[in-house]
């Protein structure tokens, strides 16, 4: 063990003084070096990968950073205010599933203590899926948004190479099927003549054709098997069928076996010969087995009944050995999430739960049906992860510094690392407080970095990787007090914000990946203004299907005639075919769903003169509680309009009252200009989202803060 400690530390010596020695030669001057980032596809996937063992290996820290075809399948999918906690992680669940990750960056941090810094090496991976194994007849689809899609083309993403020379991949549970089929086709399967045609050995020979080849074959065979049992000095012999020069049957050895090779048949020909062979033949044995570049046919020489049942089991283990190793070589880019996880090194991204989120599905399975579910699995596979959309809101040193600011990632970039976002080193007292980052590319090298490829997976790991280093600085992790290397996943100042992620940027809420809730209030509201509006999910009712005319105005005051005018606390808007309306009292909820079916059962005329009449239009409007909701955002389904969507399920519109759960209020109120929150002079609030004009609430009687289109994005 002692020997063990030695090298490594001798290993790391190596690896410092090694960097020393090329940074020597490389430019350190202040300005801009703007050599290319590392992109990866599979042509040189194999030595990529090679490399990024050895500094992953070597990391302090990994950042990681995707690109995606989408976020949202539907426009009632985005996160909106009004969602639970549950239904917030079923809607990144969805995004998941629909969309591929088409870039996926990597960038390894490692402090070298000898030059009072980091050094990075960023990946930026190319990706696509693949059917890769051969008699595979599952079939890769996924969605593609418009708006993401021209985003990416507006910062010059490589369709062309993302397509042609994307690294593909198999999940864990795909890796696991694949053998379980392999398995079960190989568990009982004799290779004796009817192995490789199984279909075509009861073929009844018809046409003169081939009763003719069939017999000129059988002729050969024999001759060769007569002449193999006279004569056992294995003289090589080849024949010619006919006088095609490219059908030939030659003599060789297989497994220490006389055998006959066959070359330039068909298919046909071939299912021919597998049938001469089965009928006439006892002691041979028909065979497929690989070839360097295509399957080789033989038939082959068994002097016994056990020497036979040898062959076959030899070929069977050979032919599943093959098909093994095919899977392997599919499994792709998912060699770098298998080596992440590997190693338990701190994974560091940036507003970070969809991408680990799309890691979960793409490399290691389906995503479990809740949130509790998923954090318990997630945390087996990455132990450590931190968000620094989370430490930049929830750290009060963080929130001095950027002055409550964006945080967006390019924000935070340029606030916090001026000297590496501008590429020209900075002076003062401020720089002092600066970790240096270098970056390391193949054999170049540089202080000041700049790649000139914004919003690619692999630059945005790098600027992820640098914000987080500038922050730990500013808690207070001094890196120039440790000699090697940091264990940041440990580090006593860093242990609030580990595995902390927003589920949702737009509620603010905060999942803990080690008990799957929601995190205390106290963390999540960092950040955010008090709040003055409650959110109670057992007072709220879902109607969706009303008359498209219908303005969220009108809507109160046909619910307000008959509850009273205090009865409706806000109406929101999920689109504009459905709406969430909470009522003052949760005994509303069951008074209005009772209420309607009553209307709607009843034809009479006070059922038509009702003031619920003009929003119910005589049963086609249909409600149900905030628990049909969860069941319809769970759906697999994702109709454009949520009335469509609700249909396609199938939901029974008169459902009956649910029973309240656990987390029944939350407290929301976010600044008009970022999160569409309409207060009225009664404080009622009224919240639309992402909705035509006609559709927006609004009151003669009432004054709005402001009125702006929702943008409920799941984007960084």
């Amino acid at each position: 063990m002692k020997n063990l400690f030695t090298i490594r530390a001798f290993h790391k010596s190596l690896i410092s003084l090694s960097s020393s020695t090329r940074h020597f030669f490389c430019s350190s001057s202040s300005s801009a070096s703007t050599f290319a980032i590392k992109n990866v596809t599979k042509s040189n996937f194999e030595s990529a990968l090679n490399d990024l063992r050895l500094y992953v290996k070597d990391a302090d820290f990994v950042a990681v950073d995707l690109e995606m075809t989408g976020v949202t399948s539907a426009p009632w999918r985005e996160s909106f205010e009004l969602d639970r906690f549950d239904i917030q992680y079923l809607k990144v669940k969805d995004s998941a599933e629909k969309f591929a990750a088409v870039q996926f960056g990597v960038c390894p941090f490692r402090w070298e203590p000898h030059r009072q810094s980091f050094v990075a090496h960023p990946h930026n991976f190319y990706l696509f899926p693949r059917q890769e194994i051969k008699g595979d007849d599952t079939s890769y689809e996924f969605l593609c948004q418009t708006t993401s899609i021209d985003f990416l083309a507006k910062y010059q993403f490589d369709f062309n190479l993302c397509i042609r020379e994307g690294v593909s991949y198999l999940s864990r549970s795909q890796e696991k099927e694949a053998l379980g089929r392999l398995n079960a086709r190989y568990k009982d399967r004799l290779l004796d003549s009817s192995s490789c045609w199984r279909e075509g050995v009861d073929t009844k020979l018809v046409r003169v054709a081939d009763i003719l080849f069939s017999e000129r074959l059988k002729n050969k065979i024999a001759e060769w098997h007569d002449g193999l049992l006279g004569d056992r000095n294995g003289a090589s012999q080849t024949w010619k069928t006919s006088n095609d020069s490219k059908q030939q049957l030659k003599t060789i050895f297989f497994k220490m076996r006389p055998a006959l090779d066959l070359t330039g048949f068909t298919s046909h020909q071939l299912r021919l010969i597998q049938l001469v062979v089965k009928n006439h033949f006892e002691d041979l044995v028909y065979a497929c087995v690989a070839g360097e570049s295509s399957s080789q046919q033989l038939i082959v020489y068994t002097d016994s009944a056990s020497g036979r049942d040898l062959l076959m089991k030899e070929l069977k283990d050979c032919l599943c050995k093959e098909a093994e190793m095919k899977i392997k070589a599919a499994i792709g880019f998912r060699h770098v999430i298998d080596l992440l996880s590997s190693e338990k090194k701190l994974i560091v991204g940036h507003n970070s739960f969809l991408d680990i989120a799309h890691i979960y599905r793409k490399f290691i399975g389906p995503l479990p049906s809740t949130a509790k579910e998923y954090v318990i699995s997630i945390q087996k596979f990455f132990p450590y992860i931190v968000d620094t959309k989370v430490l930049l809101n929830a750290s009060t040193v963080c929130q001095k510094i950027s002055k409550k600011s964006s945080t967006s990632l390019s924000k935070a970039f340029a606030l916090l690392c001026p000297q590496i976002a501008s590429g020209v080193k900075t002076s003062g007292l401020a720089d002092k407080r600066l970790v240096k980052v270098e970056v390391q590319v193949d054999n170049k090298r540089s202080l000041n970095w700049n790649s000139g490829a914004k919003h690619e997976a692999g630059y945005d790991a790098f600027m992820t990787g640098c914000v987080f280093a500038q922050a730990c600085s500013h808690l207070g992790v001094d890196f120039t007090l440790n000699p090697s290397s940091v264990d940041l996943s440990h580090h006593e100042k860093l242990q609030e914000y580990i595995n902390l992620l927003y589920l949702s940027w737009i509620n603010g809420d905060i999942i803990d990946l080690k008990t799957g809730e929601r995190k205390a209030d106290s963390i999540c509201s960092k950040g955010f203004k008090a709040h003055h509006s409650k959110i109670l999910f057992s007072n709220t009712v879902l109607l969706w299907a009303f008359p498209a005319k219908l303005k969220a105005s009108e809507i109160r005051e046909c619910f307000c005639k008959v509850f009273g005018s205090s009865s409706i606390t806000f109406i929101y808007h999920v689109d504009k075919t459905a709406v969430f309306i909470q009522f003052s009292k949760q005994e509303l909820v069951s008074d209005f769903l009772v209420l309607k079916e009553t209307l709607e059962r009843s034809n009479d005329p006070i059922s038509v003169l009702h003031p619920l009449s003009k929003v119910l239009q005589g049963g086609r409007t249909r409600a149900a509680s905030y628990e049909v909701y969860k069941q319809i955002c769970s759906s697999t389904i994702s109709k454009v309009f949520f009335a469509d969507q609700a249909e396609a399920v199938g939901i029974e519109w008169n459902a009956k009252l649910s029973k309240p759960v656990l987390e029944v209020e939350r407290q929301v109120d976010f600044e008009a200009s970022e999160n569409q929150l309409y207060t009225d002079t009664r404080n009622e609030t009224e919240i639309v989202s992402g909705i035509d004009p006609p559709l927006y609430m609004h009151s003669p009687t009432d004054e709005l803060d402001s009125l702006c289109p929702a943008e409920a994005q799941m984007s960084k």
